[in-house]
């Protein structure tokens, strides 16, 4: 079954892109009657050279991405992953030459097709009168041993593309632009790894994996990659690539060296999330850097994608500071990126953290039966959460994503951490607020900021006092703000149902003399259901009836019904 694509048609999918960026992009034109796109302001180029690129489309950003004032002049784009044709290529490099320019540098990747059709419009070009020069690009690393064919063209061209453009931005000649740029490929590697293949729209994936496969050294086409390894971490992925990249056993090697300066490109080949691509960046500068390798310049993104294909391809190039001029040399092409003028390598890329505020003498007392009594409360609590692990997931995977347990267990783990570092506060108010911020930072997750913010707003009114009215409202408090903050009210059948039920008996034993240790027991009880519930006409609300309605709708609860509850 061939895969869907949000296209208007396969065979004018090509057109349609292109045309769809030049709509997009005042900067740029069609040529008419071609699948060529140009500089809007090509008449300005007079006695500079120009700069063609291309090759088949499906690899957007590349190539018309990166046309503009320091980049390319134009491209030429063939159908999806097919060489553009002579005639259209032709056509470019005369609209060029018209423009005033004084010679015409082809960059091609090193494919069959786009050596051919590039080079013979070359020869026709020249035929013509037309000074025309061309470089084919082969970056790729995957071959420990070359084929006749060499090495394939990949996002490594697009560095070829920035070299070329800053040197005829600069008014540089044709026959040195040339020489410098094929000299600079020579200190270039790329390679590719992919999680699945990709899918030419209106055809079939030109290859499977296994769930358990990865396809490394893989083309920008779809082509199979020279060997299929195993799933691992982006870690050892990351490691593997570079490994294979430096190796001096491998023909198409980067001669990197431990002291080695070089720009590393991470290259999204489509598919690949921001996230995974963001790990892989710093799997990849760590694993460098731990090798001695300066990066000089990192770029993370798009550049030459293989339409929709899950994977990634990591580029090294060598530098000394006149290459790297030219790398930052000002460029207006929409797919360049803004590229950080600062060594990657060496930096500091943290700074300390606030130190939390100091507690007042005196208030975590080491050896305090109060702080002895609360760690037993709280462990007591952790270990009942851990307890419920899979009961809380299995209530949660009726109405949620059955996660909740989970959750709530990792709250628990992360508090047992923080006993074994020493007894918690024995003030209530420090204990609360010290809670919070574990649960913010370790829990995870709505109920981490919700439950954060509850035992903030309840430490404030223990600070003072710490009777039956303070833990009243230290529960009211709580109450609030998880009201404030998370948008829920009683009868929301949230984990503010069973609070509130409890906050309300708290309330109700505010009278003086009150004992403590009743009304929190009573409160408890009614959180747990554990009393008989009656469903009073327009009277007090109780959470627990929204509860029994969902979860016994045949009961047909109403007004006035009265229903006892037991464990």
């Amino acid at each position: 079954m061939t895969s869907k694509k949000l296209v208007n048609s396969v065979a004018g999918c090509a057109d349609d892109t292109l045309a769809g960026l030049v709509a997009c992009d005042p900067n740029l034109q069609l040529l008419q009657g071609h699948r060529v796109a140009l500089r809007s302001d090509l008449d300005s180029l007079k006695g500079r050279v120009a700069l063609l690129s291309g090759g088949g489309s499906g690899h957007e950003p590349a190539h018309a991405g990166f046309i503009g004032k320091g980049m390319l002049t134009g491209v030429i784009a063939g159908a999806v992953f097919t060489s553009p044709a002579v005639g259209s290529i032709l056509a470019a490099i005369r609209a060029v030459a018209q423009a005033g320019t004084v010679g015409t540098l082809l960059i091609v990747k090193n494919y069959t097709g786009d050596r051919l059709n590039f080079g013979l419009a070359r020869e026709q070009a020249r035929a013509e009168g037309i000074p025309v020069e061309m470089v084919v690009i082969g970056d790729d690393s995957a071959f420990t041993v070359l084929k006749k064919a060499g090495r394939r063209g990949l996002c490594g061209t697009v560095l070829i593309h920035k070299v070329a453009g800053a040197l005829a931005e600069a008014g540089v000649g044709l026959e040195e632009i040339t020489k410098r740029v094929s000299t600079v490929a020579k200190a270039m590697g790329t390679l590719g790894v992919s999680l699945s293949s990709c899918s030419v729209p209106g055809s079939k994936p030109t290859f499977e994996l296994s769930a358990d496969e990865v396809e490394l050294g893989l083309g920008i086409h779809g082509e199979a990659g020279v060997h299929r390894i195993k799933m691992a971490t982006a870690d050892e992925i990351v490691r593997l690539m570079l490994d294979h990249m430096t190796n001096t056993s491998n023909a198409s090697h980067v001669p990197v060296q431990p002291g080695s300066s070089v720009v590393m490109m991470v290259n999204n080949l489509g598919g690949l999330s921001f996230l995974e691509l963001g790990i892989i960046a710093d799997a990849a500068v760590r694993s460098l850097e731990g090798h001695g390798v300066k990066i000089a310049r990192a770029l993370v993104g798009t550049f030459m994608s293989a339409l929709e294909m899950p994977g990634f391809s990591l580029t090294l190039l060598l530098v000394d500071e006149p290459l790297l001029k030219l790398i930052d040399a000002e460029t207006t092409a929409a797919a360049w990126p803004n590229v950080a003028k600062v060594y990657v390598t060496g930096r500091k890329r943290s700074r300390a953290a606030p130190t939390e505020p100091q507690e007042a003498p005196g208030s975590t007392t080491a050896g305090g039966s109060a702080s002895k009594q609360m760690a037993l409360v709280l462990e007591r609590v952790c270990t009942t959460l851990l307890g419920l692990e899979e009961h809380l997931n299995a209530l949660d995977r009726a109405a949620g994503d059955g996660d909740c347990g989970t959750t709530h267990s990792r709250a628990a783990r992360a508090i047992q951490g923080w006993l074994k570092e020493g007894p918690p506060p024995a003030s209530p108010a420090q204990l609360l607020s010290k809670l919070s911020i574990l649960l913010l930072e370790k829990m995870g997750g709505s109920s981490g900021a919700l439950y954060g913010l509850f035992l903030t707003a309840a430490a404030q009114p223990l600070k003072a006092k710490t009777d039956l009215p303070a833990w009243s409202a230290a529960m009211d408090a709580g109450l609030e703000a998880m009201q404030k903050y998370g948008k829920a009210a009683p009868g929301d059948r949230t984990m503010l149902d069973s609070l509130w039920a409890a906050g309300q008996e708290l309330q109700a034993w505010k009278s003086p003399g009150a004992d403590l240790f009743q009304a929190l027991t009573k409160a408890v009880k009614i959180r747990n259901g554990l009393n008989p519930l009656v469903l009073f006409p327009g009277g007090s609300y109780d959470p627990r009836v929204h509860l029994l309605k969902t979860l016994f709708p045949p009961l047909h609860l109403r007004a006035g019904d009265t229903i006892a509850l037991t464990d």
